[in-house]
């Protein structure tokens, strides 16, 4: 049983190709950044970065742009492939919006933008350019999910592998409303006397909490998409992969009960919506992925003849995997927080990179460099591997999060150590993203210059 799409060849996939466009812009100027922030965090190297205000700022652009636009833009990838050609106009109104907001936040550094505020899920700069830009990716976000859920396709009478897909796209969908609703419900319920990050964090707990449970529910699609463009032969039938897909998405229906039974301010509200993400988010990710481990060991293929997806899929397992893990680990407010999301958002990311490469062409680019796009996985899943494990060593030794320079405190070997070796899987894992932006560049350039030929 294969699970996969059909790709509409009219306006939906010149929707879905616009949001690619945009995820991938998002990718590369979030990159740029990143190489910065780096750089900034490696020992001897630092030194010679003392910007510490400029390094919170670049971390703000940077956190933005490549979970926040690239997952959500690929999200509206999935969900314009997954839907009927009605309402097509407030879909690229949507893109549209989500460019502009995203152009926005992305200059609004270099136009005064700072004050940078670390608040989990989204970090913003407090600045009203920056907040302009943040408030219409959020409109876009708000008409992508209408449209999604208002063009929905029938799932069928008869569950194949599509319709589970379906389903998949679906949940992902209502648990993007459900976000949406509780940043909206936090900021008509966080008190006016709050300031600063304490404000912003209240804002952001609930609404980012259940954004999870939208990428997760997105890379599972993937998944399972990687999976049959691989031949991988899957245990799993359509019928228990949908319903794997509404396991994902029942923690979700609590957000509104922890909202009427406790205060945003209050520690349970804090402590639910921790423990939602954490216990609920693996209901359907865990099943799912020892469903996809049996296959993949059942049908190994040489070295040689290995897809790019096939390579993507297996990496994201494991940093997905790995930072699920690391996510039980956490204790305190070191390194291991950020070891724990980068495991888990690069898995989502190589999920997403990988089904990148079985898209482009379908959507009438050229075929990827097969050896490039084969690396690639590696290389950047190697990198940001290595970036996790020295995260989880520097915060068995103290090392705290969101701080650089002479901050970090690198005052023992074993802190130089974890520390160095985060530093060097963070420049491999750069070179590995900046490799997936060439690699769709050459794609996309020489697919239009075929077409204009």
């Amino acid at each position: 049983m294969e699970f996969t799409l059909p790709i509409p060849d009219d306006g939906r996939r010149l929707l879905a190709r616009g949001w690619l466009l945009l995820g991938l812009a998002a990718l590369l100027i979030s990159g740029i950044f990143s190489v910065l922030l780096v750089l900034a965090r490696a020992p001897y190297v630092q030194n010679f970065f003392p910007w510490v205000d400029f390094f919170h700022t670049a971390l703000v652009v940077h956190v933005d742009l490549s979970v926040l636009v690239w997952f959500l833009a690929f999200g509206g990838v999935l969900w314009s492939l997954n839907s009927t050609p009605r309402f097509l106009v407030a879909g690229r109104l949507a893109l549209l919006l989500a460019m502009l907001g995203t152009l926005v936040m992305s200059t609004a550094p270099f136009l005064g933008a700072g004050e940078a505020l670390m608040s989990n899920y989204i970090p913003v700069l407090q600045h009203p350019l920056f907040f302009s830009g943040l408030l219409m990716f959020a409109a876009a976000v708000f008409l992508l999910v209408l449209r999604a859920m208002g063009a929905i396709p029938p799932v069928g009478q008869w569950i194949e592998g599509a319709a589970a897909l379906r389903f998949g796209l679906n949940t992902a969908a209502v648990s993007a409303m459900f976000a949406l609703i509780a940043f909206g419900w936090s900021y008509f319920t966080v008190p006016e006397y709050l300031r600063g990050k304490p404000y912003y964090e209240l804002l952001f707990w609930g609404g980012g909490h259940v954004l999870q449970f939208t990428y997760t529910l997105l890379m599972l699609v993937a998944w399972l998409w990687l999976a049959s463009a691989s031949s991988v032969r899957l245990v799993l039938s359509p019928r228990v992969a949908l319903i794997l897909f509404g396991f994902g998405l029942v923690a979700v229906f609590f957000t509104p009960v922890i909202y009427y039974s406790f205060a945003v301010t209050s520690v349970e509200h804090i402590k639910l919506f921790t423990w939602q993400m954490q216990y609920g988010g693996s209901l359907a990710a865990l099943p799912l992925s020892l469903a996809l481990l049996h296959g993949l060991l059942k049908s190994s293929r040489p070295p040689g003849d290995e897809q790019p997806w096939r390579a993507a899929l297996i990496v994201s397992m494991v940093l997905f995997g790995v930072g699920g893990v690391i996510g039980f680990l956490i204790t305190g407010t070191d390194v291991t927080i950020p070891a724990h999301y980068h495991g888990s958002i690069v898995g989502v990311t190589l999920a997403f990179m990988g089904l990148t490469y079985y898209l482009l062409p379908r959507f009438g680019y050229r075929r990827p460099d097969r050896k490039l796009a084969r690396l690639q996985p590696y290389l950047y899943g190697g990198g940001q591997l290595l970036h996790v494990l020295g995260l989880v060593i520097s915060g068995g030794y103290g090392v705290q999060r969101k701080v650089a320079g002479a901050a970090q405190a690198l005052d023992t070997v074993e802190r130089v150590a974890g520390m160095g070796l985060m530093g060097l899987g963070g420049v491999i894992s750069i070179v590995g993203g900046f490799l997936f932006i060439y690699v769709c560049y050459r794609a996309i350039w020489h697919g239009r210059k075929n077409h204009a030929l």
